[in-house]
C-alpha cells in the first residue's frame, strides 16, 4: 500500500508511505541482496578465497544444473519430490482442517481431538521415522506419511485459533439471518478463520519441504534426496548444493503461491491486499 492510517483523537489521518530513495521498483530493490551475495561468493571463488571443493563457484553450480538438466536426472529427481511433496500436502491439509473443524465445532470434538493433537504434536515428526518405517515399510507410504504429519499440526492449529477468534456476535447475526449450522461454518466461520488459515499453511509448506530432505534419506532410489545421498558418496559438492537451491527455490515459490492467495481470498483486509 502506498498510504499510511494513523489514529489521533478518534480521527483517522491519512498520509503517503514514505518512499525508498533509490526510485528503483520494491521487487528490484527485493533482488539487490541475493545478487551482492552472488557477486561476492563468485568474487571469493575466483581469488581463491573458497575452495570448491568446499563451496564451488556460482558459475560452476549453473553448469551442473545444466549438466544434470540435459542428462534427465534433474527433472526425474524433480517428479518424484514434487509428486511426495502433493501427496503429503493434499493429506495433511485434508485431515487438519476436518479434524480442526470437529475440534473447533463441538465440544465433543474438543474433548476428544484437542488435547490428544496437542499431545502428539510435542513429538518430533523427524524422530517418528523409524515407527513409520515399521507400519508402513520403507516405500513411498512412509515417506508420504512423514510429510502430512508435518503439515497437519500447522493447518490444525492455525485453523481452530482462527475458529474461536471469530466474533460471537457474527454467528449469533448468520443465525439471525436464518443462516443454517453449516450455513454459519460455510459463510461465517471459514471466511473468519481464513487468515490463520493460510498463515498455518503458509507454515506447513515450509514443513513439508523440511520433512521431503528428510524423508528422501530413507532408502529413496529417486528424487532430490536421492542425487544428494548419491552426490555425497561420490564427492560431488556441486550437486550436493545445486539440490539445496532447489529446495529453497521451490520452498520459496510455495510461499509466493500462498501469498497470492491470500491477496485474492482475503482483498477484504486491507493488511492482505497488496501482500
Amino acid at each position: 500500500m502506498n498510504t499510511l492510517l494513523f489514529r489521533q483523537g478518534g480521527m483517522q489521518i491519512i498520509v503517503p508511505r514514505p518512499q525508498g530513495r533509490s526510485g528503483l521498483p520494491r521487487p528490484v530493490r527485493r533482488l539487490l541482496g541475493p545478487v551482492l551475495l552472488l557477486a561476492v561468493w563468485e568474487g571469493a571463488a575466483l581469488a581463491g578465497w573458497v575452495s570448491p571443493d568446499t563451496l564451488p563457484a556460482p558459475h560452476s553450480l549453473f553448469t551442473t544444473c545444466r549438466e544434470l538438466a540435459a542428462g534427465g536426472e534433474l527433472a526425474h529427481a524433480l517428479e518424484a519430490s514434487l509428486a511426495r511433496v502433493s501427496i503429503g500436502v493434499v493429506t495433511g491439509l485434508a485431515c487438519g482442517v476436518g479434524l480442526g473443524l470437529l475440534s473447533s465445532l463441538t465440544a465433543l470434538g474438543e474433548d476428544l481431538i484437542d488435547g490428544v493433537v496437542h499431545m502428539a504434536r510435542t513429538l518430533p515428526w523427524v524422530g517418528l521415522i523409524p515407527l513409520l518405517i515399521i507400519w508402513l515399510g520403507i516405500e513411498e507410504a512412509s515417506k508420504d506419511a512423514l510429510i502430512a504429519l508435518a503439515v497437519f499440526f500447522p493447518v490444525y492449529i492455525n485453523l481452530v485459533s482462527g475458529v474461536r477468534q471469530v466474533d460471537p456476535g457474527l454467528i449469533e447475526a448468520g443465525r439471525t439471518l436464518g443462516l443454517s449450522r453449516l450455513g454459519v461454518v460455510r459463510h461465517v466461520l471459514l471466511p473468519g478463520a481464513m487468515p490463520n488459515l493460510l498463515t498455518g499453511l503458509r507454515y506447513a509448506l515450509g514443513s513439508a519441504w523440511l520433512a521431503l530432505v528428510f524423508a528422501e534419506q530413507v532408502n529413496s532410489l529417486n528424487g532430490l534426496g536421492y542425487l544428494i545421498n548419491h552426490a555425497r558418496e561420490i564427492y560431488r559438492t556441486d550437486i550436493i548444493v545445486v539440490c539445496l537451491f532447489i529446495y529453497a527455490f521451490l520452498g520459496l515459490a510455495a510461499d509466493f503461491s500462498i501469498r497470492f492467495l491470500e491477496s485474492r481470498l482475503l482483498a477484504w483486509n486491507g493488511a492482505f491486499a497488496t501482500s
